[in-house]
């Protein structure tokens, strides 16, 4: 669930229903024309690109009460630098902050597609209690389950199950974004072949898949598939949306969702 270490398309997408990145574009799950910026509601450039201003989102809490504010943005920001995943998708840079609803990112170069860089999952935001608790290590979520902003939190784990229930304070339901659904169950099932059974038989509704089982998903006409980058392959009910292809851990805002299998 620490969205720097998720490794596998599943973890990352379960992270990220977590832990929002500060840029994204939301939509509401019974009306798409509903839109909305994330956590950060513009991001605007200096007229050399070189610096990027990120104003916050008013009223936002973490899960565990903590406010979000540029101070949790800069206490992230310290641990991305910390960290491979972090420090590659963000790039070399210097921040600050202005005021406590502004934040500046200080580039070394022009680079017109910053925005997309703090769109990453990878750099979902985690509440600096977290952060503190971590010590400069992952997350340890078992114990502090409540570190995102996100509609969902992890409510339930076992060996081989997760639960992530809705977040009541999520700050996207105020504004009709949803979420569509009130749990996401996510169960470890080590076969491909049982995931691909699962999936056609409606026990779920997303599973990983190896590509030996796509051309047999392709097949069914109530299934679809996706890639998901570094050769994962989601397969899908074809009433699922909300998962555009090539996005390796999108937003389930928008997603009729029961179950998620991994391996």
């Amino acid at each position: 669930m620490d969205p720097l270490y998720a490794t596998s398309a599943v973890d990352r997408l379960a992270a990220r229903q977590i832990h929002e990145p500060l840029v994204e574009e939301l939509d509401g799950p019974f009306d798409v024309a509903r839109r909305s910026p994330g956590l950060a509601v513009t991001v605007t450039p200096s007229p050399d690109q070189t610096i990027w201003s990120a104003r916050l989102r008013p009223g936002v809490r973490f899960q565990d009460g903590t406010p979000f504010n540029a101070a949790a943005v800069l206490a992230n920001v310290e641990r991305w630098r910390t960290v491979a995943a972090g420090r590659a998708a963000l790039g070399d840079l210097l921040v600050d902050s202005p005021r406590p609803d502004l934040v500046r990112f200080l580039l070394p170069a022009p680079d017109p597609d910053f925005p997309d860089r703090l769109a990453s999952a990878r750099l979902g935001i985690v509440s600096p209690k977290a952060i503190a608790a971590a010590a400069g290590g992952p997350l340890d979520t078992a114990r502090l389950p409540a570190s995102g902003t996100g509609p969902f939190e992890l409510r339930e784990r076992s060996s081989d199950r997760e639960l992530l229930a809705l977040n009541t304070g999520w700050w996207g339901t105020d504004r009709e974004l949803g979420p569509g659904v009130d749990q996401i169950e996510l169960r470890v099932v080590e076969e491909p072949d049982e995931r691909l059974v699962a999936l056609r038989d409606g026990n779920v509704l997303v599973a990983e898949l190896d590509p030996d089982q796509r051309r047999d998903a392709r097949r069914d006409p109530l299934l679809t598939t996706q890639p998901q980058g570094a050769g994962a392959i989601l397969g899908l009910e074809r009433s699922v949306r909300g998962i555009p292809p090539g996005e390796p851990a999108p937003s389930l805002n928008a997603v009729w969702l029961t179950g998620i299998d991994s391996g």
